[in-house]
């Protein structure tokens, strides 16, 4: 059967639907057995599964963990790279390692799809990031930290994994968007377990957006016996498990400290003009590499009006996962110079004087403050949430990334450290509950 097909031209998967499971390979034309024997996930697939009909140019999956998300956004790649005539494909996702070990190599991935016997599997060059099929077409691996590696390059068909979890994941997607040029009809997939930030909400209420909702139970059969019926048992009537397994959006988490609500009314409508502090609080991270904890970056001001009292501003987060000590140390220099910070807020639990030795190494002269931690995080978090009760504290835009690990921290939801909330609760601490912290050089 010719690739150049009309009928199977990208976008056209009218065939998913005629395809279902029930049906018995004698009632199937000869184009649909020839096509089963190519692509056997076109029958076995389940309804959610399926790309949805309709002239979408973003088709959502919002699914829990273990749905068979990941499956069907390989295999409609894989579909329109064979028989739609896809050739260049962005993939992206948290980082190029996880584009690697999920979508590339991982057991539902692209490479652990079913071939026919003698057809030759599409090849990863690691050192390209790029996954070259033998009909000519390539998948490149992008990672949703580094947005800007997104500019330049052009594509047909794009697949976007966890979009949720990206740290940068509003500009990234910007990105990806713009670069979505080539073809007559360019279409991405969106394959994720649903957490409640803009970015999500944004797609899930476009109505241009084809949305599909997928629970974990529905893909029991391809699980481990027993793992539903334990995860339903321990998580199933909790925010957790709506979330990690039903696929819901939860927008209130119990027992967090901060809600989404709150956040939402202590905007800053402008910049101050004048600061009576500056700093930039740091959690660095234990260990290094992409599997680290990541190191929690929180840029702040101080105002203090005779009137109104003592208000801090929340300015930037320039947290960051996987970078060597060195270039974490930078983007900590880099951020106090951009704001003009008087003084770094360090935790030294983790290396002590090393950190300073990191920074300076780094070619950091802002004066540093070692602060070391005696309470443990939910205990410091506790009077840092109470100035936010005060309306004390104000947040700039664009802080997404860390409003949701606030939303989520010291409670069941929460997933990794919070280094973002670590260094936010040592920059509000500083600047508003330790008041005796005030400017000053360290001695050189």
């Amino acid at each position: 059967m010719p690739s150049d097909d009309p009928s199977y031209a990208f976008p056209d998967w009218r065939d998913w639907d005629r395809l279902d499971p029930g049906r018995r390979d004698a009632e199937l034309s000869p184009r649909d057995r020839w096509l089963v024997g190519m692509v056997p996930f076109l029958a076995q697939a389940r309804a959610s599964q399926r790309p949805p009909a309709g002239d979408w140019r973003t088709w959502l999956l919002l699914g829990g963990r273990g749905s068979g998300k990941t499956r069907a956004g390989a295999e409609w790649v894989d579909f329109a790279v064979r028989f739609g005539g896809a050739r260049r494909v962005a993939l992206v996702g948290q980082t190029r390692g996880d584009v690697r070990e999920v979508m590339i190599e991982g057991p539902s991935g692209l490479l652990s799809l079913h071939r026919p016997d003698g057809e030759e599997r599409p090849r990863y060059e690691p050192s390209r990031y790029r996954l070259v099929y033998p009909c000519g077409a390539e998948a490149f691996a992008f990672s949703a930290f580094d947005p800007d590696g997104l500019r330049g390059p052009q594509f047909d068909a794009a697949w976007c994994d966890e979009l949720a979890a990206w740290s940068k994941g509003a500009r990234a997607w910007d990105m990806l968007q713009l670069a979505l040029r080539l073809g007559h009809s360019p279409r991405t997939v969106v394959t994720t377990t649903p957490r409640p930030i803009p970015l999500v909400k944004q797609l899930v209420s476009d109505p241009e957006v084809a949305l599909t909702r997928m629970r974990t139970d529905e893909n029991a059969a391809n699980l481990a016996p027993g793992f539903v019926a334990e995860m339903e048992r321990t998580y199933g009537h909790s925010a957790l498990g709506r979330q990690e397994l039903n696929g819901e959006i939860v927008e209130t988490v119990e027992g967090a400290l901060w809600s989404r609500g709150q956040l939402a009314g202590l905007r800053m409508a402008e910049r101050p003009m004048m600061f009576a502090d500056l700093v930039v609080a740091v959690d660095p991270p234990a260990g290094q590499g992409p599997s680290a904890d990541g190191c929690g970056i929180i840029a702040a001001g101080l105002v203090v009006d005779p009137i109104a009292g003592a208000r801090c501003y929340i300015l930037a987060d320039a947290s960051c996962q996987g970078l060597k000590p060195v270039d974490w140390a930078r983007e900590v220099d880099a951020t106090a110079r951009r704001i003009g910070a008087a003084r770094i807020i360090a935790e030294a639990n983790q290396g002590g004087e090393m950190v300073r030795h990191t920074l300076e190494s780094a070619g950091c002269h802002v004066p540093i403050s070692l602060v070391h931690a005696r309470l443990g995080k939910e205990a410091r978090a506790l009077p840092v949430s109470a100035c936010y009760d005060r309306k004390e504290v104000l947040h700039a835009p664009g802080l997404e990334a860390l409003e949701e690990e606030m939303c989520v921290f010291g409670t069941e939801a929460q997933s990794g450290s919070p280094d973002r909330v670590d260094a936010l609760v040592w920059a509000v601490w500083t600047l508003l509950v330790d008041r005796s912290l005030a400017p000053r050089l360290r001695e050189l």
